[in-house]
């Protein structure tokens, strides 16, 4: 008879259950977090496993790596499907979601996730690490001038090269605000030492990536943006139309349509955000900054004039999205021309 499993992973012991073709619990457990006791304890069954189903998460992409290059029947599923199949739950425990993943995979009513690559996980991890030391650098910049401001000193506008020297200059004088701005600016100097570190590297691997030079050759698109969306797309092949690249990260309207009710509404913002982020970056550049010859532009700039610059943006991000994808499945470089149709 089939057999199928649910994992519910937690950070040191995960349950997990096997449930048999009717929906019957055959055998369920607390395992191990690691792929060897996991793998170990589902060989040891000596049943016939058809699925394995365990909900995306930090732990769950190299668990699943692992699983699978055993020979194990596994499926990563998207973790808000999961959570809204589960919410008829009264009482939620570990060991009920392991046994209502096991029966998602047995009825089948489950969307995979797609699991990156290694080398895609590594380029997501710098980038992330990029954005960090970038947010925090500018926290610390807001904090400094958020504090000199209630003594009535100003920071004004300033380069990156000259905000510790205004800082300084603002603050001789005044004893207290100087142990305050000397302990940030040092603190400053550091991250943003870390920051150009980050940004060379980024630059590096941008110049060595095969897809992301492919996709630097799109207006408007620069070594972060190329990277982030190679990273996200992994596999072009994962998605069988272009089109669909939109609504999977997110850029695409909401529907809801009942009765007599019909209403489109904002973007889903479902999926990555960092994609997003990415791809709107792009689009603002395009739109706002000196572009000779670019129909991308005069398309967005079209649409501008009817429904506003930010949905524009938006607009012109998802068409980058599709078109950035195109140029992926066939190995081609941006087309100027035939950007505006795609």
């Amino acid at each position: 008879m089939d057999h199928y499993a649910g994992i519910d992973v937690s950070l040191e012991c995960s349950s997990v259950a096997i449930v048999d073709a009717h929906g019957k619990i055959v055998r369920e457990s607390k395992v191990a977090s690691e792929p060897a006791a996991l793998i170990e304890w589902f060989r040891s069954s000596g049943l016939n496993l058809v699925r394995i189903g365990l909900e995306a998460g930090p732990l769950s992409q190299w668990l699943f790596a692992a699983m699978k290059e055993a020979g194990l029947s596994v499926e990563l599923l998207e973790t808000r499907h999961v959570r809204n199949a589960f919410k008829t739950m009264a009482v939620k425990t570990d060991r009920k979601d392991a046994r209502g993943i096991a029966e998602l995979m047995r009825v089948g009513w489950f969307r995979p996730v797609h699991c990156k690559s290694m080398d895609a996980q590594e380029t997501r991890a710098i980038l992330s690490a990029r954005t960090l030391v970038q947010s925090k650098l500018r926290d610390i910049e807001m904090s400094l001038r958020g504090l000199l401001r209630g003594f009535g000193l100003k920071v004004g506008k300033t380069t990156e090269n000259r905000f510790a020297g205004r800082v300084k200059e603002l603050v001789s004088g005044h004893p207290t605000l100087q142990i305050i701005a000397e302990s940030l600016l040092a603190v400053h100097e550091a991250l943003l030492r870390e920051f150009k570190v980050f940004e060379k590297r980024v630059r590096i691997m941008s110049r060595n990536d095969v897809k992301a030079r492919l996709l630097m050759t799109t207006t408007g698109v620069g070594a972060v943006v190329s990277l982030t969306f190679g990273s996200a797309i992994d596999d072009p092949g994962r998605f069988k139309r272009s089109k669909t690249v939109g609504a999977h990260y997110g850029i695409t309207p909401k529907k809801y349509q009942s009765g007599e009710t019909d209403y489109t509404g904002r973007i889903s913002k479902i999926g990555d955000r960092s994609v997003r982020v990415a791809l709107y970056q792009a689009a603002h550049i395009i739109l706002t900054k000196p572009v000779k010859g670019s129909t991308l532009k005069s398309w967005a700039m079209r649409l501008a004039k009817r429904i506003g610059m930010k949905k524009a943006k938006v607009a012109l991000a998802r068409k980058l999205a599709v078109i950035m994808h195109r140029m992926l499945v066939d190995g081609k470089p941006f087309n100027p021309a035939a950007g505006a149709a795609a």
